[in-house]
């Protein structure tokens, strides 16, 4: 009976941690008209590959694989396998703003 206690005290305090952190850390995505495009070019296995990886974007800045860019157009890019997607990120106003999708070679950055 004890045991049947903690295991529903324990699964209600990450029920709870999981709403707090779902209210308090969930950015906004929004996608430029560019990188819309750029991803319909995109292979369909690809596509679906990226859309998820940004999707976790929504949990910035606890994602992997991103990386802040220094002397770039955008702040900011996501690598989802052989593709890169750039991004800027204000994390006071928790808004991420896809800009490109790009195919990495030697001219992504």
């Amino acid at each position: 009976m004890e045991s049947a206690n903690k295991d529903l005290l324990i699964h209600k305090n990450l029920i709870a941690y999981l709403m707090e952190s779902l209210l308090t850390s969930m950015n906004e995505i929004y996608w430029t008209r560019k990188a819309v495009k750029q991803l319909l070019r995109v292979h369909a296995l690809h596509r679906t590959q990226i859309r998820d990886a940004v999707t976790c974007l929504e949990r910035m800045p606890d994602v992997i694989n991103v990386k802040a860019l220094s002397l770039h157009d955008y702040g900011y890019r996501l690598r989802v396998g052989n593709y890169r997607v750039l991004f800027d990120w204000n994390g006071s106003i928790q808004v991420i703003s896809i800009q490109e999708v790009k195919k990495r070679d030697e001219r992504t950055y």
